[in-house]
């Protein structure tokens, strides 16, 4: 059976499965609530295409900005603008726990790049005062890692908003 959906739009069914247990034990807590693999496939494709056409609305006001980068605010006038306005006063608190608790963070790993960039400039580099292509070409591979971690980082907040 051919999937109606491509793979890198599926939503991981164990984090939409705990999702909803936890609402329904909150709404319910006598019970022991199981979701059915059926109602578990409607609820993950519900929440996908609610997210696109989140998406698709918060893109077009962006566009309406003239602007490329969607941010928060063009998501919260797209939750008013597809009815979804007793949404937005959560939203905005929940975004705002997320970045005072992620405020220290990104300073401090800005601030120990710096550290280890001052680092690098200070130290002696070789006889004729320039690394030579294989230090440099370590230097360049640990940089990128080190910014590769940093967006990881970023994107793993991000995907906590």
């Amino acid at each position: 059976m051919e999937k109606a959906v491509p793979e890198a739009e599926e939503l991981p069914k164990a984090i939409v499965r705990r999702v909803v247990k936890d609402k329904l034990s909150d709404c319910s807590p006598d019970y022991d609530i199981n979701v059915h693999k059926d109602a578990l496939l409607a609820f993950t494709e519900s929440a996908r295409i609610f997210i696109h056409y989140l998406s698709a609305t918060a893109n077009d006001i962006c566009k309406e900005s003239r602007r490329q980068t969607i941010n928060a605010e063009d998501v919260f006038k797209a939750l008013e603008e597809i009815e979804f306005s007793e949404f937005v006063k959560p939203l905005r608190a929940s975004l705002a726990e997320f970045r005072r608790k992620n405020a220290g963070k990104k300073g401090g790993a800005t601030k120990e790049k710096e550290v280890k960039k001052k680092r690098k400039v200070e130290e002696p580099s070789g006889k004729s005062g320039s690394k030579s292509k294989q230090n440099k070409g370590e230097d360049d591979n640990e940089e990128e890692r080190e910014e590769g971690e940093e967006e990881a980082e970023e994107d793993e907040n991000n995907g906590n908003e």
